[in-house]
C-alpha cells in the first residue's frame, strides 16, 4: 500500500498545469475534435429546419407522411450501415484514419445536396452525411479518451457530445437566415454549409497525435512513448507520467493479447464483466433515446401555438435558445466531471428528468382537458428543467462513459455499439410516437414515466463510478484486480 501511495505522489507530483504549452496545443488538437459531433449535430438537426422553408418542400414533392419519414430516417441508415465497417478500420489503420474517412464522405455528402438536380441525389447525399457521422462518433471520442491528459480526460471526453448542440443551435440559426430567401439556394446554401465545422476540425485533426495505445497494439511501442513524452510531459523522457502510463498500456495490452487481434462484437458476451459492460452500453442509448425527449421536444411545438407564438421564425429562435441553454448544462456538467464523478450526474439526472417529467404530464393533461393558456405557459419552464436533467449526465456520458468502460480491444466496437443502439432506438422513435401521440395524445407520457423510472434503477445499481480511475485501472471495475490501482492519482 505503501508503494502505491509513494508511485501516486510521484506521478501526481510530474503532473503539468493545464496552462503548460503543450497541454495547450494537445488541448487544441482535443477539442477541435468535439467539432464532429458539432458536425453531427448540424447534419441530423438540419431536416427539421429545412421543412420551414417552402423552396425546399416544393423541390422535394412536398415530404410528408411515409414520405418524409424515409427523408428523415435516410441520415440513419447510412450512419447504420457504415458502423457495418468503421470500428474495423478504427482497429486495423488507427482512429485517425477513420476520420479521414469521415471528411471525404461529408464532402461528397454536401457538395451532392448543395447541387442536387433531384430529390433522389439529394437523398444520397443525406445517406453519405450519415456514413460520415458514424467514422467521426466510433473514432473522435475514441482518440480523444486515448490521447488526451490523464487529469483532462473525464472533461475533454464529456465535451464531445455536448459539442452536438453547437451544431444544431448553428443549423437553426442558418435556416432562419434564409427564411427569407425564395429560391433554391434557401436550402442549397444550408447543404453546403454542413462542411463548415468539418472544416473547422480539420487543422486540429492533422496536428493531433495518433492513439498511443492503438501504437502500442501494433507493436510501435517506441512511437507511442514518444508521443506520450511529447504531449503529456514536454518531452522529459525519465517522466514518472510516461513511464507510469507505457508501463499499464503495455500490462492492460498484454492481457488482451489473445482477443486484440480477432476482437468481435461476439466476445461482448463472454465474461461477466464485457455482460455487463454491453447492458450498461445498450441501457445509456435507451435511456438517451426513450427518456421521454422526443415527445417533449413535439410537445413543444403544441405549447408554443397554444400560446400564440404560430409563427416559424419564433419557434425556430426559441428552439435555437433551447438548444443553447442545453449546450450550457451539458457544459458545466462537462467541467465538473473529475470533482463531482459519474454516478452523482446520473442519480440528478434520473431525479430532475423524472420530477419533471411528472409535472409535464399533469400539466399536460389539465391543458388537453381545460385548453388554459395560463397552464401551457406553465409547461415551457418544466421542459428547461427536463432538459437540464438530460444534459447533465445522458448528454456528455452518452459517449464517454461507453470511452471509459470498454477495455482497448473492444472499445471502438463498444462505443459503436452505443450507436447503432442509440440510432434504432432512434428509429423507432421516429416511426412511433407520431402515431402513439395522434392516438392517444398526453397519456403516451405515461411510457416515458416508466422509462425514467427504470433509468434511475438501472444508472443506481448497474453504473460503476469511474472517477480517479485510469483507462487500463477502469478494467477492475468489471474484470477482477488484474491491475493496481493508485490510490488519488488518473494516470
Amino acid at each position: 500500500m505503501d508503494e502505491k501511495k509513494e508511485r501516486a505522489s510521484v506521478i501526481q507530483a510530474s503532473l503539468f498545469p493545464w496552462t503548460a504549452p503543450h497541454l495547450l496545443k494537445l488541448n487544441y488538437c482535443t477539442l477541435s475534435l468535439v467539432i464532429f459531433a458539432s458536425a453531427n449535430g448540424y447534419d441530423s438537426s438540419m431536416v427539421n429546419g429545412l421543412q420551414s422553408l417552402p423552396p425546399w418542400m416544393s423541390f422535394m414533392a412536398e415530404p410528408a407522411g411515409a414520405w418524409l419519414g424515409f427523408i428523415t430516417i435516410v441520415y440513419w441508415v447510412g450512419l447504420l450501415l457504415a458502423y457495418i465497417i468503421s470500428p474495423s478500420i478504427s482497429n486495423r489503420y488507427g482512429r485517425k484514419v477513420g476520420l479521414y474517412i469521415g471528411m471525404v464522405l461529408v464532402l461528397a455528402g454536401a457538395v451532392l445536396q448543395g447541387l442536387a438536380p433531384s430529390p433522389g441525389a439529394w437523398i444520397v447525399g443525406r445517406a453519405l452525411a450519415g456514413a460520415a457521422a458514424s467514422f467521426w462518433s466510433c473514432n473522435a471520442p475514441v482518440l480523444i479518451s486515448e490521447v488526451a491528459y490523464p487529469s483532462h480526460r473525464a472533461v475533454v471526453t464529456s465535451f464531445y457530445q455536448s459539442g452536438y448542440y453547437i451544431g444544431s443551435t448553428l443549423a437553426a440559426w442558418i435556416i432562419y437566415g434564409n427564411l427569407g430567401t425564395a429560391t433554391s439556394w434557401s436550402w442549397r446554401i444550408p447543404s453546403f454549409l454542413q462542411l463548415i465545422l468539418p472544416l473547422c476540425a480539420f487543422p486540429g485533426l492533422v496536428l493531433c497525435p495518433e492513439s498511443p495505445r492503438w501504437l502500442t497494439s501494433q507493436g510501435r511501442g517506441e512511437e507511442a512513448e514518444a508521443i506520450i513524452t511529447r504531449w503529456h510531459a514536454a518531452g522529459d523522457q525519465g517522466s514518472a507520467l510516461v513511464q507510469g502510463q507505457m508501463a499499464e498500456i503495455r500490462a492492460a495490452l498484454d492481457s488482451e493479447s489473445k482477443l486484440a487481434a480477432s476482437a468481435s462484437y461476439l466476445d461482448m458476451f463472454k465474461t461477466p464483466g464485457n455482460r455487463r459492460r454491453l447492458l450498461i452500453s445498450v441501457s445509456l442509448a435507451w435511456f438517451a433515446q426513450w427518456g421521454g425527449v422526443g415527445v417533449v421536444a413535439f410537445y413543444l411545438t403544441d405549447v408554443l401555438k397554444s400560446v400564440g407564438i404560430t409563427q416559424a421564425n419564433d419557434q425556430l429562435v426559441i428552439t435555437a435558445c433551447l438548444q443553447k441553454w442545453n449546450l450550457l448544462c451539458a457544459v458545466i456538467a462537462a467541467c465538473f466531471m473529475n470533482r463531482v464523478g459519474k454516478r452523482p450526474l446520473f442519480h440528478a439526472s434520473a431525479i430532475v428528468m423524472l420530477a419533471s417529467y411528472i409535472l409535464i404530464t399533469g400539466l399536460s393533461g389539465s391543458f388537453a382537458a381545460n385548453d388554459s393558456r395560463s397552464v401551457g405557459i406553465a409547461v415551457v419552464p418544466f421542459l428547461f428543467v427536463y432538459y437540464a436533467g438530460y444534459s447533465v449526465a445522458l448528454t456528455p456520458l452518452l459517449t464517454a462513459y461507453p470511452c471509459e468502460i470498454w477495455q482497448f480491444n473492444l472499445r471502438s466496437k463498444g462505443l459503436s455499439l452505443t450507436w447503432i443502439s442509440s440510432s434504432v432506438f432512434a428509429v423507432f422513435n421516429s416511426l412511433v410516437n407520431p402515431i402513439a401521440l395522434e392516438a392517444i395524445g398526453w397519456k403516451y407520457y405515461f411510457v416515458f414515466l416508466v422509462v425514467l423510472l427504470v433509468y434511475g434503477a438501472t444508472e443506481y445499481f448497474l453504473y460503476p463510478e469511474t472517477k480517479g480511475y485510469s483507462l487500463e485501472q477502469i478494467r477492475t471495475l468489471f474484470d477482477g484486480d488484474e491491475t493496481d490501482r493508485s490510490e488519488g492519482s488518473e494516470v
